[in-house]
């Protein structure tokens, strides 16, 4: 059996991030090839900078995008790509699931939606409304850099959306998604065989990246303003001890937000460039404490964050805040508290670095929930059981 998987932006700014290797739509891959299917993922380019993604063990069809009307033109192309038996749309958006719904009503091949994100959140949630005067309506659609050109425009996601019940399977990643849209819930797994801390030394690893000497706290990822990372960088002021450091490893690929932070916290931070996923084990193990602040937003709501299950298949002790679905991934194996307090982060970190063989002895608790929850075996386990449903 074979499986299309589509993807709405492969660029580096979207799925295309860290080689691809770590966001969901690739986690999926890997969990499907598990079950001896054939896997393709189809998905487009947009922008000037877009980046493409190598061809690994997963194959990748990219297509040039564009705006509308040119976008029907790329769209065209990738509807003649699609031949697996069953199609797994990326997100309720016209450029995966409207395209999806297209096929079908030729093929009639069944649609596995997946909603690891609420797209809408991004733009006000269920308050958006297109407002706009009929002279405005005419240059959104007219002109050649019209709002309404966007092909997930979010007057179109909020169209698609109300369509997620023409899905033959839902699947999600948080309660949050599960609630609002129903469908079965499907955890991000984790590589736990290539996430073993049994293959690094953590001294080793910091001074191959230049943080020997430090307490490291770290975020493997890409900070934005709802993931929390100015709470942790207030704690530091509040320690004040100027060997604790938060290494960013990565950096923003959306926008300056990351240079914005180092503006104003720089004597706190330490920035490593974007490493290919394989090398991301050896990152995080270089770390004391893996940080994950989310703030309590319907974004991060919807979001089951990555960095989590990095630092739990690697055994380190996490701090993360009461948002969402974290307290219930990590279980009693992390360090919780509540979101937007620099002070209660403060007081972890110092409690964490004055037994830090302690935190170390929960954090192997935590590796051994991350392969038993949220390891690629268990979301192929999950899938199995989808795909004999359809």
């Amino acid at each position: 059996m074979k499986i299309s998987i589509l993807v709405s932006d492969l660029s580096s700014a979207g799925a295309g991030r860290w080689g691809g290797g770590s966001v969901r739509s690739f986690l999926l891959a890997q969990s499907l090839q598990k079950l001896n299917y054939q896997v393709e993922i189809l998905g487009f380019l947009f922008g000037e900078e877009a980046t493409v993604i190598p061809q690994s063990e997963i194959r990748i069809n990219q297509f040039i995008g564009y705006n509308y009307p040119k976008f029907l033109m790329s769209a065209s192309q990738l509807l003649k790509k699609i031949d697996g038996d069953i199609i797994y749309a990326m997100r309720p958006k016209p450029t995966t699931f409207g395209l999806a719904l297209l096929r079908k009503l030729k093929t009639n091949q069944p649609i596995i939606l997946d909603i690891d994100d609420w797209e809408l959140s991004w733009y006000g949630g269920e308050n958006w409304k297109y407002k706009a005067s009929f002279k405005q309506l005419y240059r959104d659609i007219f002109k050649s850099d019209g709002a309404l050109r966007q092909p997930d425009h979010p007057f179109y996601l909020k169209m698609v959306e109300g369509m997620t019940k023409k899905a033959n399977a839902i699947t999600i990643h948080t309660k949050f998604l599960q609630d609002k849209f129903g469908g079965i819930y499907l955890p991000n797994g984790k590589d736990t065989e290539l996430f073993n801390p049994n293959y690094y030394d953590p001294e080793k690893s910091r001074i191959f990246y230049g943080l020997s000497g430090y307490r490291i706290l770290m975020f493997p990822g890409a900070p934005r303003p709802y993931k929390g990372v100015e709470d942790v960088l207030l704690a530091l002021e509040l320690i004040n001890e100027p060997d604790i450091k938060l290494v960013i490893v990565g950096g923003s690929p959306y926008d300056d937000y990351d240079a914005q932070l180092s503006e104003k916290w720089g004597r706190w931070i330490i920035k490593l460039p974007k490493y290919p996923p394989s090398e991301m084990p050896k990152i995080v193990a270089a770390a004391h404490i893996v940080v994950v602040p989310q703030k309590n937003t319907p974004a991060a709501l919807a979001q089951f964050p990555l960095k989590l299950t990095d630092g739990m298949a690697m055994a380190k002790p996490i701090l993360a805040t009461r948002v969402g679905d974290i307290p219930e991934i990590l279980g009693e194996t992390g360090y919780l508290v509540e979101p937007e307090s620099p002070e209660q982060i403060a007081e972890k970190i110092k409690l964490i670095f004055q037994d830090l063989d302690a935190a170390n002895q929960r954090a192997v608790k935590a590796r051994e929930r991350c392969v038993e929850k949220y390891s690629i075996n268990s979301m192929s386990n999950i899938l199995e059981s989808v795909i004999s449903e359809l």
